[in-house]
Order: structure tokens, then C-alpha cells, then sequence
């Protein structure tokens, strides 16, 4: 699908194979998505706006190019934190605004309880983090808040993705390019011995998995 980037470098899918083992410890599971975060921001960067400007290397004058864009990252709470410190590590002058939203048990859609934007949109660019593009009910509604306060240029970041995520996130907003590192088989549903609405094969509930709870 147009504007939908899988990302196929080694590393990536070596360390996606770590966050989807059952036996990663917590500890490693924060450590891989941050590492993961940083592999996949790179990607999703490559196309800031750069600006010249004159400086000096130790043996003569040149023009060096600067990253002209402010890039804002919005976790969308609570998974998304952990891809927060990896982002940074690329991009450590961006703001982070973070969004709450939760996706309701019964219904699946998503439910927001937690917005602090401030009035004016401050920043170019924004990459919406979040491990996990399962019916893409949350990331949609992200997309929608930051469209309404003002955003020109946004961007998905993420790690799975099911194909019913894609869609809706794509549909509403095509203009809004999704990077991940693998798209499963599907969603679960009835017939599956898991709740509904998890991605398959995919890796758990990754907010539990990081924060050792559930």
C-alpha cells in the first residue's frame, strides 16, 4: 500500500524476533523497543528539510547542512513511552507531547483521557509512537487531535501492524506515512483462545510486557 514502510534491515527483524519471544524479561523487552525506536525513527527521518549554513572544519571554511524541521514525538500513553528514549537518542532537541488514549475491552474503539497540547501547534513534524497498529482505532485518533491542532506533516512509527490497522489508519489519512517493522497475518477474533483485537502473531499486550504488569 502507497506510503506504508516495512522496514527489511537485518537488525530490525532480529530484534523484532526478540520482543516476540514469551521468554523476554521485561527489562530487555524496554531495552530492544527503545533500540528498535532508533532504528526505525532513522527511517522515518529521511526526508527533513535541510538548511545551509556557513562553518569552519579545522582545515576550512564550508557551508554544513542543519536539520531545518522541529520534530515533536507523541507517545500514545502508556506503550508508546518506551520508544521515547530511542527517538531521542536521534533527535534529542524534539518536544514530546503525549497523548492518553486506551482502546475500550468491549467495543475496541479507542477512549481519550489524557491530552496537555498547548493551544498553537509549536513543531514541523510529528511522529506518533506506539509499538502496536492492531485495528488503528488509537492511532487514528491521535492523527485526528494533532490534525486538529494544527499539524501540516505527521508521521506513524511503530513496530507490528495488522492489515486492519493499516487500513484505517490509511484510509482516514492517506497522506500520513506509516513506518513499522513487520505486518502480521490479522487481528484476533472469535475462535481464538486470546481476547479479541490482538495482532497475530504478533508480540502480546506490549504495555504489559514492558512494564511487567498483566
Amino acid at each position: 500500500m502507497e506510503n506504508v514502510f516495512v522496514s527489511r534491515h537485518p537488525l530490525v527483524q532480529h530484534k523484532l524476533t526478540l520482543l516476540r519471544r514469551k521468554e523476554t524479561e521485561p527489562k530487555k523487552f524496554r531495552e530492544v523497543i527503545g533500540e528498535l525506536a532508533t532504528m526505525l525513527v532513522y527511517e522515518a527521518t529521511q526526508d527533513l528539510r535541510l538548511e545551509l549554513a556557513p562553518i569552519e572544519t579545522p582545515l576550512t571554511p564550508m557551508h554544513g547542512a542543519y536539520v531545518a524541521e522541529k520534530v515533536g514525538l507523541v507517545p500514545i500513553l502508556r506503550a508508546g513511552l518506551g520508544m521515547v528514549e530511542g527517538a531521542w537518542d536521534l533527535l534529542p532537541q524534539a518536544e514530546v507531547w503525549h497523548l492518553g488514549l486506551y482502546r475500550d475491552e468491549h467495543t475496541l474503539k479507542p477512549v481519550s483521557y489524557y491530552n496537555k497540547l498547548p493551544v498553537a501547534p509549536t513543531v514541523d513534524l510529528c511522529l506518533v509512537l506506539d509499538p502496536m497498529l492492531a485495528t488503528g482505532g488509537s492511532a487514528t485518533a491521535a492523527v485526528q487531535v494533532l490534525k486538529d491542532w494544527g499539524v501540516a506533516r505527521i508521521k506513524f512509527v511503530g513496530l507490528v501492524a495488522a492489515p486492519a490497522g493499516i487500513e484505517m489508519l490509511h484510509t482516514n489519512f492517506p497522506d500520513v506515512a506509516i513506518h513499522v517493522a513487520a505486518i502480521d497475518e490479522r487481528l484476533t477474533g472469535p475462535g481464538d483462545p486470546f481476547p479479541s483485537g490482538y495482532i497475530w502473531p504478533g508480540l502480546g499486550d506490549a504495555g504489559d510486557r514492558q512494564f511487567g504488569t498483566g
